[in-house]
Parts: structure tokens; C-alpha cells; sequence
């Protein structure tokens, strides 16, 4: 099945060197799987209808990257049935609108240096998920947010904070979730800091999955 998606990569804080890197899986990915890619940075792209996207991307975006009509137009996309997936500093965006922290299910906090860690799998029967080992050793970020997530989502992988230092989360240390938003599909995954990330099977697959998933062309 065909489909389209939109992966937003404004920033007006921190800005990811590897965005470069993740535009270039993701079109990897399209280019592969069968689906387009329409990669963008201007806000511009969210005032004018968004239903030609199955989902949108919010890829390492942070601070405040919408307009107030495009803050409009998002809501509607996803509450009437568009995916919505997040990437990494997607958690560091928009903290000014408390509807996009309703959509993400929390906000990032602060995170840890960049070092290798363990995420455990909770839940293989996502299409993020099923491929990955029940404890996924991985290396980045491991972002803290202000809150867990988990009475308000479906965790999909959390960070075991033992296999790191400078974890501030404690035994509840969601990292990957989806969850329902009216009638659309939000996914979230917190891993993808660094370049090299972009390049490893298993976060790309992961990346594919979650994608998919928002999209609703993958179960």
C-alpha cells in the first residue's frame, strides 16, 4: 500500500548534527518499503491541509516550531485520524502548547552523556518492537522526562537504568510508547541522538515500525 509522509525537522533550539543522517534513513526506508518522503523545515507545510500525509514525523525538532495555524491544522490532522510519530527531541518541542504534551504523553527533562545502555523490551507485538532482543543494547542519550508516560500510554521499551550512569528516572523509565489521540496514531521512540544511530538495522527497523505503525498501514 502506498502512502506518503511528512518528517518535520525544524529547530529553534538544539539542533541534532545528525538530522542530515535521519532525513537520509528515512528516505532510505521509503525508498525500500514503497512509501514517500517529504522532508521540510518550514512551518509553512502545516498551514495548508495535511491529508495527503498518512503520518507526520516529528524528527529531532525542539523549541517552538508551529505557527498558531499550524498549531490549528495539526490538531485537526491528528485528531481526525492522521499518525503522528516522534523522534528523539521531539519530547524538546513545543512547550509553550499543552495540547502537543497531551499528544506525546510527556516532555523531556534532561538526559544523561551520550553512553551504551540497556532498553528492555515490554511489548514485542509492536511492529517498533518485535524484531529487537528482550534487553536492547543500544547507545545514546538516554533522555528523563518530567513524568512517566505509562498511565496514559502503551510502553513499548524502557531504559534499565542499572546498565548506565546519571539516570534520573528511576524503576519507571519509559523510552518507547504509542498511544491513541482522538482518532489517530501517535508513536514515540526517545533513542536517536547521534548519527551513527541512523546507520544500525535494528534502529532503522525500529524507526520503520514505529512509522508504519502511525501511519496505520502496519499492525
Amino acid at each position: 500500500m502506498a502512502f506518503s509522509v511528512l518528517v518535520y525537522t525544524r529547530t529553534t533550539d538544539y539542533r541534532h548534527d545528525s538530522i542530515p543522517d535521519a532525513v537520509a534513513a528515512v528516505r532510505c526506508l521509503g525508498a525500500a518499503r514503497g512509501f514517500g518522503v517529504h522532508a521540510s523545515e518550514d512551518p509553512g507545510v502545516f498551514e495548508a491541509p495535511l491529508d495527503a500525509y498518512a503520518a507526520v514525523v516529528f524528527l529531532s525538532t525542539s523549541g517552538e516550531v508551529l505557527t498558531p495555524e499550524g498549531r490549528l491544522r495539526l490538531t485537526a490532522y491528528v485528531e481526525s485520524g492522521g499518525g503522528f510519530a516522534g523522534v528523539h527531541a521531539a519530547a524538546c518541542t513545543e512547550y509553550d502548547w499543552p495540547y502537543y504534551g497531551e499528544l506525546l504523553g510527556t516532555r523531556f527533562a534532561r538526559h544523561p552523556d551520550h553512553q551504551p545502555g540497556k532498553a528492555v523490551v515490554e511489548d514485542h507485538t509492536h511492529p517498533a518492537t518485535r524484531h529487537l532482543p528482550p534487553v536492547w543494547e543500544f547507545t545514546d542519550e538516554w533522555y528523563d522526562f518530567r513524568s512517566s508516560p505509562r498511565s496514559s500510554v502503551r510502553v513499548l521499551a524502557s531504559a534499565d537504568e542499572s546498565s548506565y550512569t546519571g539516570g534520573g528516572m528511576g524503576a519507571d523509565h519509559p523510552l518507547v510508547w504509542c498511544r491513541r489521540q482522538g482518532a489517530g496514531r501517535v508513536f514515540y521512540t526517545a533513542l536517536g541522538h547521534a548519527a551513527e544511530a541512523y546507520e544500525d538495522p535494528d534502529f532503522r527497523a525500529h524507526l520503520l515500525g514505529g512509522i508504519s505503525w502511525a501511519a496505520g498501514v502496519s499492525r
